[in-house]
């Protein structure tokens, strides 16, 4: 569905994004990892139309996404990162002005995120708090049932109870095939809701993995407390990524008969154990690069 073709743009800078290359496919939930700086918006920019690139396109359903640029943003969604609301309006008022400039006449969706967003929109946008206005902004994107959405940090300023309203939102939409880049620094979401991830650094892709994938190379993480230090613990030849006075973490993926006949070595007073997230992994194979 999207195609990004040897894409780079360069700022007077110096920063940018340089020579990407990746596929979105058709039906696809695409998390997009990165810091901020990274390159994220400036490859979002790219895919709706926004920026001329210096080198490479983006192709979004075949068509060229610079000079096709009115006909594919009738198919997409966009949340931007950094949202810019008529602060005069009232929510409804707001919604409405879109709703026209898309020639949108059935509001059935649009209800039905409001409800589910609690959301008043009788409220002026400038009286309405940070998570109001990500909420109204959520809703423009979503309500005209858009094929494609492109959402840049799309829970900043949401509570933890409508972060997990958003998620399962996109559960739902991801069940109804639409296809969606989900641009974050946030793990966890990504984790939660997409089928593949790309991360970038510094303007480069340095890895594009596929989720499920690399959640079978996760490990259990067992943190091991003993009566006193013992670095003998340390020549056992086990996977430890950390280690403090007493207290020692483990890292144990498919030894685990091997990790408990060496822990009646020594002496264990208590075993906590906890899964390795997605982070972790990232950051052990990536962070160094």
């Amino acid at each position: 569905m999207i195609e990004i073709i040897n894409l780079t743009q360069v700022y007077r800078s110096g920063k940018g994004v340089f020579d990407l290359n990746f596929n979105i496919n058709d039906g696809e939930v695409f998390g997009y990892l990165g810091p901020n700086g990274a390159g994220k918006t400036t490859t979002i920019r790219n895919i709706l139309g926004f920026t001329n690139a210096k080198e490479g396109k983006v192709l979004i359903n075949g068509k060229d996404a610079r000079t096709d640029t009115e006909e594919i943003n009738k198919t997409i969604g966009y949340l931007p990162g950094e949202i810019a609301l008529y602060k005069n309006l009232r929510g409804r008022e707001f919604l409405d002005l879109l709703a026209s400039l898309r020639n949108l006449t059935d509001f059935t969706y649009r209800k039905t995120l409001e409800e589910k967003f609690k959301l008043d929109t009788e409220v002026f946008i400038k009286k309405m708090s940070k998570g109001m206005k990500q909420k109204l902004a959520i809703i423009a994107c979503f309500m005209h049932d858009p094929d494609i959405l492109i959402l840049d940090e799309p829970t900043s300023g949401l509570d933890p109870l409508m972060q997990n309203v958003f998620l399962d939102l996109i559960k739902e939409e991801k069940k109804r095939k639409k296809t969606i880049l989900l641009s974050s620094h946030i793990f966890e979401e990504v984790e939660r809701v997409c089928d593949r991830v790309g991360i970038i650094k510094d303007g480069y892709l340095i890895a594009l993995e596929d989720i499920h994938t690399l959640k079978q190379k996760t490990a259990d993480i067992f943190e091991v407390y003993l009566e006193a230090k013992d670095d003998n613990i340390l020549k056992s030849g086990l996977d430890i990524s950390y280690a403090s006075d007493n207290i020692y973490r483990i890292a144990v993926k498919n030894n685990y008969k091997e990790f408990f006949k060496l822990m009646q070595e020594f002496k264990v007073t208590k075993i906590v154990s906890f899964n390795e997230s997605l982070e972790d992994l990232f950051m052990k194979h990536y962070g160094d690069d």
